[in-house]
């Protein structure tokens, strides 16, 4: 049997921009990306703590350090500029593995996106 558990999470980062004129995904600070383990193109979800919408996308590369966190295409329509965010990754492994797994929780602040 395998089941789907957390793998990673960026805990309330803030969105800086919102781009609604791109094909979609997240762009995400490549810093934010390597502390966390999510790797390009990763399937993530978002949880929008201002509005409480959820949604799922995939990951593009942000410049390294700028602390960019952007909402790209439709997903631009659910957030705002400042908005704080959770984006999370998952992980399908079997119920052994599940059970031993420990997930990587990413803590940067709030209010620049950067590790701390």
């Amino acid at each position: 049997m395998y089941v789907e558990v957390v793998k990673s999470k960026l805990h309330n980062v803030s969105v800086t921009e919102a781009n609604l004129n791109y094909v979609g995904s997240i762009t995400i600070d490549e810093d934010l990306m390597d502390e966390a383990n999510i790797i390009e193109n990763e399937k993530v979800q978002v949880v929008n703590n201002n509005n409480g919408e959820r949604l799922e996308t995939y990951v593009i590369k942000g410049e390294r350090g700028s602390g960019v966190i952007c909402l790209n295409g439709a997903a631009a329509r659910k957030v705002a500029v400042g908005d704080v965010v959770i984006i999370i990754t998952y992980a399908m492994m079997d119920l052994d593995e599940a059970k031993e797994f420990k997930p990587k929780f990413v803590f940067p602040d709030t209010e620049t996106n950067r590790l701390v």
